[in-house]
Parts: structure tokens; sequence; C-alpha cells
């Protein structure tokens, strides 16, 4: 008997967290930079590396900076053309996001972005999740020809959002709605009792792992004020197992 299928992506950083996720059962890979600050477009380079040392699936966040999802010419210039690289390069997927200073995805910039990504799956990251409207969004989103929604309800988590995400699946009408955002093993169980119907989930797993250097200074700062320059986080194996060990169950559950 087949049960529900369900998606677990892990959104990674590094080679190490990818390799990591990969083992421990992923599905797929978000891959970006800058994971601490929320995600910023991620090299060729570690791209390519990844794709070296992984079989598994890959999409790839395209956002030039941190901040709103408001681009100038010269960002967007940019976001197209690492579009084209990273399909070229052979990535699996795109995620990717443009909105309008009254707060309406840029359909215009989006639909560009699709031209450019071809024939590849497209996310719709959480810019969603800072629209004004978000039936109007997905309505936008499937116009494009968008696959997946990556939300957390429109709150600080997917719990604290799980009512939204509730209504969003209900009104998806053939777009996937994956959660993000404080997605733990807990919490996607809580998640599927409560009936949601989601069945994509979005996480990090992160955990952090100390520098191996002997000399320290820690008085000098190279980043963010109050984040150590000799910490960093990598994706945690039992999380992203533990995860999958419910989705697994889940899907035995169900007819």
């Amino acid at each position: 008997m087949k049960g529900t299928s369900y998606l677990l992506e892990c959104c990674v950083d590094s080679v190490e967290s990818a390799v990591l996720s990969a083992q421990a059962g992923a599905d797929r890979l978000e891959l970006c930079a800058d994971l601490l600050i929320g995600g910023t477009t991620p090299s060729l380079a570690l791209f390519e590396k990844i794709r070296e040392k992984t079989n598994i699936r890959i999409h790839v966040l395209l956002r030039p900076r941190f901040g709103d999802f408001l681009y100038s010419d010269d960002e967007f210039e940019i976001l197209l053309r690492e579009a084209t690289l990273f399909r070229q390069a052979g990535a699996d997927g795109l995620v990717i996001g443009c909105l309008k200073r009254d707060g309406s995805l840029d359909y215009e910039k989006m639909a560009a972005l699709m031209a450019a990504a071809g024939p590849l799956s497209v996310t719709l990251h959480r810019a969603f999740d800072m629209c004004a409207d978000p039936f109007s969004a997905l309505e936008t989103a499937r116009a494009l020809g968008i696959s997946t929604v990556l939300t957390s309800g429109r709150k600080a988590s997917a719990l604290a959002g799980s009512a939204n995400l509730k209504q969003f699946v209900e009104y998806a009408k053939g777009l996937t709605i994956m959660a993000g955002a404080g997605i733990n093993a807990a919490a996607v169980q809580r998640l599927i009792e409560d009936g949601t119907g989601l069945t994509a989930f979005h996480m990090s797993g992160k955990q952090t792992v100390s520098s191996a250097m002997q000399y320290k200074k820690p008085d000098v700062n190279m980043g963010l004020p109050g984040i150590s320059e000799y910490e960093r986080w990598v994706t945690d194996p039992k999380q992203i197992l533990a995860v999958q060990t419910v989705l697994t169950q889940a899907a035995l559950k169900t007819p």
C-alpha cells in the first residue's frame, strides 16, 4: 500500500552540510551562501563542488543581498545572469522572489527569471511571506508556472503559521506549499497531526560548531556584532534523520 509522498528539503551553505544532509536522507538541497543572514546566492564553485560530492537534487537560491526583495536594475541583471549560469551548470531548480514597492509579486521580473530558468523547477521563496496579499501572490505564482511556494504561514515559525498553511494548501490548486522556519521532528509531527495537508518541508537542522583554531583573537569582529568568529553553523544529521523518520511513519499510515 502506497502512502502519501513527502519531501524534505535541507537548506545548506557549505559542502560539509550538503554531504551530511544527503547522507541523513534529505530529498533535495536548497543551496545558498550566508545562511546566518537568511541566505544569499552561493558561488558557482560551491555548487560545482557539492554536485561533485553528492547525487542529491540541488535547488539554488538566487538572492543578491541581505534585506528586502525590491531589487534595483543592476541587482536584477545579476539575478538574471545567475539564473542562466546555474541552469547551464546543471542545477535542478532555482529559488527566487521579487517584490514591488506595494508588496505585490513583481510579475515582470519573475517572468524574466522563469524564462532564464527554462525547464528547471522553480520555488518562490519566503518573499511570499512578505507579500501584502498572499492569495493574490499564489495566483501570480500559479500564472508564472512556479511549482513550489516556501512559507512559514506568514508567521515567525511554521507552527505559529499552521492555520494559514492549511489555508494555503487548500487554495494552492497545483502548487506545492512547502513549510519552512522552525522545522524539526516535533514541528513536522504536529503539522501533520493538525491536518494541514502539508507534504513538503524545509529545514536547516543547524548546530553550532566551534572553530578548530588554536590561536583566537576575540576582540576583533569581522562581521555581525555579537557573532563569534570562532563558531559556525553546520547541518546536524540527527535532526534530518529524525524528520525523515517522522515522514516515513506518516507515509505508512496513509492510504
